[in-house]
């Protein structure tokens, strides 16, 4: 399994017995979806490990505590301290509506109610203080703040998106 073909669920951030159970802090919003999984993958160097849960329990909102088969001791659980935590995209829950998954609208042609076709998602940035479409127009890099406002239809059969942006906001990338 490559990364690619998974998301991240969350981090590994502390070990919570000498008997090796660690406790996950899950990144999400429905911590509660999660709590009966059979296995995840552990990223150890550039490579997903599966590990399989012999016993879990969310508690905290979003901690998940987990005894993995063959995580024994504490310098087992040592090892795989601060690892990240992946599952396969086929386990995302499907969205609908004007809701969607970063990943899932790479590609997708963003058209702005008054301007027309802006141009290509090609990728997302979520480092800012709010989240951006990239979008590559002939070259010319664009961000649209990915405000629920601004955003008023996601068709995922015909891989656009429809915005309406402040006016002016497109004309400064491109003039």
């Amino acid at each position: 399994m490559q990364t690619k073909d998974c998301f991240y669920l969350g981090k590994i951030v502390k070990k919570h017995s000498f008997k090796g159970e660690v406790v996950i802090k899950l990144d999400t919003d429905e911590p509660h979806l999660y709590k009966n999984l059979e296995s995840v993958f552990v990223e150890l160097g550039n490579n997903l490990i599966p590990f399989f849960i012999e016993k879990s329990s969310l508690s905290k909102s979003t901690m998940f505590r987990v005894k993995f088969e063959g995580v024994d001791t504490e310098a087992d659980a040592e090892a795989i301290l601060r690892s990240g935590i992946y599952l396969p995209l086929t386990l995302l829950p499907k969205l609908s509506g004007n809701k969607f998954y970063y990943h899932e609208v790479i590609g997708f042609t963003v058209k702005d109610v008054n301007f027309g076709e802006v141009g290509t998602i090609s990728s997302i940035n979520d480092s800012a203080a709010q989240p951006l479409f990239e979008i590559d127009r002939d070259g010319i890099e664009l961000f649209i703040p990915m405000i629920d406002d601004f955003i008023k239809k996601v068709d995922r059969e015909h891989k656009t998106i429809e915005v309406e942006t402040p006016e002016g906001l497109i004309d400064l990338y491109i003039n």
